[in-house]
């Protein structure tokens, strides 16, 4: 899948989002949208990566204490 895909991807799914608010005002997208991207993000990178921290935290790009960090915060751990 390419980076394009993703991005219609994560934008149909936030046009969805205000459409099910039904004109509601929206709290906290910013930090909702994060932790509901990281985690499956996470998931997937650790299983390619056969659960080597090291491996994982380069692709993304993160310090391994940082990826254990949120690793632990999802429960991941």
């Amino acid at each position: 899948m390419s980076n394009k895909n993703i991005e219609d991807c994560v934008r149909e799914s936030l046009q969805s989002y205000f459409s099910d608010l039904g004109g509601e005002t929206p709290d906290g997208m910013y930090d909702m949208l994060v932790r509901l991207v990281e985690k499956p993000l996470l998931e997937v990178v650790m299983t390619h990566a056969d659960n080597n921290q090291s491996r994982a935290a380069e692709w993304l790009g993160l310090n391994r204490n940082t990826l254990r960090k949120k690793l632990v915060d999802h429960k991941l751990l």
